[in-house]
């Protein structure tokens, strides 16, 4: 074997160790990554007080605990539409809430802690009279409120998709009757020019149905024709019929 398929040999060697090192270093990273999520607590808040957002919200709770994410459910559009005509908050509004902290124990802690209280902090703060509506949820994973999310945008999207069916069915049933309407109406316009053209055939069309009297010949029954007589039975066949004739 010569130098260069030695050194062929070496590189690929070299090679295949380098992609295995790299394996397991994902590997471990990944089981670290399971570990860490399995410490990890999840917090939710039902209810998001007007003009706060993710940035407010985690320096409110950050002086609690380390926290990862954070994730806030938008209001609904018609909602948000009803509370601007109403007179109230115009700016984004969210109604739900999720927050991760590091630690689980310091999560189901601090739930436990602030749950029913006021938020407080300065006066001035438009969250002063707001109370905290928190829960610590055992056993939920952060993977698990992404799973809900997905679940729920292709909900969302598949009523969306019907909805649009349903609108383009009466859309091309209006355009069909529209079209229909239109034909007919030519063809009305048609019969008018027809009967511009020919103007006996107009007189004769406007002559009304209950005036036209039409015969048909009709045969006479046999007792209207004179000279003729209905052919009676004889006795001996209605003996025969009725039994007389045994007698």
């Amino acid at each position: 074997m010569s130098e260069e398929e030695q050194q062929q040999v070496e590189r690929k060697d070299d090679a295949k160790l380098s992609s295995e090192k790299r394996k397991i270093k994902r590997k471990k990273r990944f089981l670290q990554e399971v570990e860490k999520a399995d410490k990890r607590g999840v917090c939710y808040l039902s209810h998001i007080p007007p003009k706060m957002d993710h940035i407010k919200l985690r320096q409110l709770l950050s002086q609690y605990g380390d926290i990862q994410r954070i994730y806030l459910t938008p209001e609904n559009a018609d909602a948000q539409l009803q509370r601007k005509k109403a007179g109230g908050f115009r700016g984004q509004k969210f109604s739900e809430g999720w927050v991760e902290f590091t630690n689980k124990r310091v999560a189901k802690d601090m739930a436990e802690t602030l749950n029913g209280e006021q938020m407080g902090g300065r006066k001035r703060s438009p969250f002063y009279y707001d109370t905290w509506n928190i829960k610590y949820l055992s056993k939920f994973k952060w993977d698990d409120l992404t799973e809900e999310i997905a679940y729920k945008s292709a909900t969302r999207e598949q009523k969306l998709a019907l909805n649009m069916s349903a609108a383009k069915r009466e859309r091309d049933f209006y355009l069909s009757r529209v079209d229909q309407s239109h034909a007919q109406k030519h063809i009305a316009e048609r019969l008018q020019k027809k009967q511009k053209v020919n103007p006996e055939q107009e007189e004769a069309s406007q002559v009304p149905y209950n005036q036209v009297m039409r015969q048909y010949p009709q045969t006479r029954s046999l007792a209207d024709k004179p000279g003729e007589k209905k052919q009676l039975l004889s006795k001996d066949v209605l003996a025969g019929v009725f039994g007389l004739g045994a007698s």
